[in-house]
């Protein structure tokens, strides 16, 4: 089963991550990373407001990733080296994509910040006409796995039928992050109905928190499990190499 250290843009840097895979994480996830020039911008904005955040050059960006992939196979060379990271448009992505060493680009279609969404990015992009034709062309162009991470019930999208499509795309793993809104536990009926009709690779996001909850997100069929939060509060205090 796969176990992964989630993503939270200006965090999740090779440092903070090779200091947690020793509890038990088999996939670390870098990001999320801005690839591009709308996206970098944005996120300048959203650091303005005080929220942390990932922010490179265009100059720079691509060599940082692969520094950092890097970093993390020096230590850890057993374990995946994912990153998450967004763009306009696929090209940058495939870029990424070709770092040696990276066994997993992640295509973010979840981050919910406005400056984010307003460039038709993070959770935007599942309103897209050409999701599956997005995807489908960094699938065809990269050298490494390909997961697609997305926010689960938002307005105005069915959730399943994005899955399906990201399936059809010929992603390896679809990252679900498992929000309903008003509900604060993960929505585990319909990771349960992802997981069966679909046979790409889930992996469940979110309310990750403690043994019961992960036994709940197993027990929905998922092909793995990521962790955030609890990972950076410190909170996580449970043996998550049982699972």
């Amino acid at each position: 089963m796969l176990k992964v250290v989630a993503p939270m843009a200006g965090i999740t840097d090779a440092d903070f991550l090779n200091k947690v895979i020793p509890y038990g994480f088999n996939v670390a996830t870098l990001g999320g990373y801005s690839l591009d020039t709308p996206t970098i911008e944005a996120s300048k904005r959203i650091i303005e407001r005080g929220r942390k955040e990932f922010v490179f050059p265009l100059d720079v960006i691509f060599s940082h990733i692969e520094s950092e992939v890097a970093s993390i196979k020096k230590v850890h060379n057993n374990v995946k080296v994912s990153a998450n990271v967004r763009a306009t448009t696929p090209q940058p992505i495939i870029e990424v994509g070709k770092i040696k060493d990276l066994d997993i680009v992640e295509i973010n279609c979840h981050c919910r910040q406005e400056e984010i969404l307003s460039v038709g990015c993070g959770q935007e992009m599942l309103k897209r006409d050409d999701l599956r034709e997005f995807i489908s062309q960094i699938v065809d162009n990269v050298d490494c796995e390909v997961s697609v991470k997305i926010r689960a019930n938002v307005d105005g999208v069915d959730t399943l039928s994005i899955a399906k499509a990201i399936e059809d795309s010929g992603a390896d793993y679809l990252h679900v992050d498992a929000m309903k809104k008003g509900i604060f536990e993960a929505d585990w009926d319909l990771l349960n109905r992802i997981c069966e009709n679909t046979g790409i690779k889930v992996i469940g996001n979110n309310s990750v928190n403690s043994i019961e909850n992960v036994k709940k997100m197993i027990d929905t069929g998922v092909y793995g499990f990521s962790i955030a939060r609890s990972v950076i509060s410190g909170n996580l205090d449970f043996n998550i190499t049982n699972f």
